[in-house]
């Protein structure tokens, strides 16, 4: 009798709660509504393409019939990580990845820092749009840039690149940046620099302007200096912007950016500079192997899922909020 009484409580509680839910939903109804573009956008573009995950485990050429295709297993993947390829690839794209970890992402938060500095605004904004205007650039101007500045001559009469002749003259050396298969890692490295380093700033702005201003009053009338305010004030104020930045720039260690490196490869520097997303291309839409290419695609993705994981529980290690 007890247990038929509690299950009849235990049943009306859940149908108060399943009431109550409905009546928050409809009181809030067009708060609801204006998520509804937004969650129509992720199902029709995020979340039906992923049955294409199954094209990783079959024998799939551009053209054939995708359901008549022969299923075969771990096949592509194992034909992927033991060819010859694999590692080198893994080794540029991790090269090419880590270079920018280590070089770019301290830049825009270094210059945030230094544009937080200057008080006269009008000369602030007219350093803030200069230092954007790169990112608007197409890459394929910047590729042509680079092999104006950077070409080396084909002949003894012909004339190389500005920064070419200007080492040569200086030093007698002549360098090749284009083809030399280890210096196209730093090309890569300086374009991105050039290009994105004043456009990362924006977030990081956004964070200082929320610092709290009192902060920096207290500071001067205990008489801290402006690098003191800077190291106990200012960076901690933003650290935990940093550390979401970190995260998320984790997730994409496997992106290299493709449009950038296929500009800027040729038949000499391509044993360094073809990465993953190079070789999905060539295999994938130009060879028309795409079951090969969507496993490598798939393991990208389980790669990033990864780091991203290991890189919020490193955060959390520390004492920050993390991600999620």
């Amino acid at each position: 009798m007890a247990n038929a009484q509690k299950a009849v409580l235990t049943a009306e509680q859940k149908s108060m709660a399943r009431q109550k839910t409905w009546n928050k939903i409809l009181r809030d109804k067009w708060m609801y509504l204006l998520l509804l573009p937004g969650f129509l956008y992720f199902l029709i573009f995020k979340i039906f393409p992923l049955w294409g995950i199954l094209i990783s485990f079959k024998a799939y050429y551009a053209g054939l019939d995708f359901w008549r295709s022969e299923w075969v297993g771990l096949q592509n993947f194992i034909e992927f990580f033991a060819g010859s390829d694999f590692l080198r690839l893994l080794k540029n794209t991790l090269v090419i990845s880590f270079m920018n970890l280590l070089f770019y992402f301290p830049l825009p938060i270094i210059l945030s820092l230094l544009l937080n500095e200057i008080k006269v605004q009008w000369y602030k904004s007219v350093l803030q749009t200069m230092v954007y205007v790169p990112h608007f650039v197409s890459m394929v101007v910047i590729a042509s840039i680079s092999f104006m500045i950077l070409k080396t001559p084909t002949t003894d009469t012909a004339s190389g690149g500005a920064l070419y002749e200007v080492i040569k003259a200086l030093t007698g050396k002549k360098v090749d940046f284009l083809t030399n298969p280890n210096s196209i890692y730093w090309v890569l490295l300086f374009q991105n620099i050039w290009k994105e380093t004043g456009w990362g700033t924006v977030i990081f702005l956004a964070a200082l302007a929320g610092v709290d201003v009192e902060q920096y009053e207290a500071a001067i009338v205990d008489g801290a200096t402006r690098f003191q305010q800077l190291v106990y004030i200012t960076v901690p104020s933003i650290l935990g912007t940093i550390v979401t930045m970190f995260i998320l720039r984790m997730g994409s260690v496997l992106d290299t950016g493709f449009e950038q490196i296929i500009l800027m490869q040729n038949t000499l520097n391509k044993s360094t500079s073809e990465t993953f997303d190079t070789y999905v291309y060539n295999y994938g839409r130009v060879g028309g192997d795409y079951g090969h290419t969507t496993a490598i695609g798939l393991f990208k993705s389980l790669i990033s899922l990864t780091c991203i994981q290991l890189a919020n529980r490193a955060a959390k290690a520390v004492g920050q909020a993390g991600l999620f």
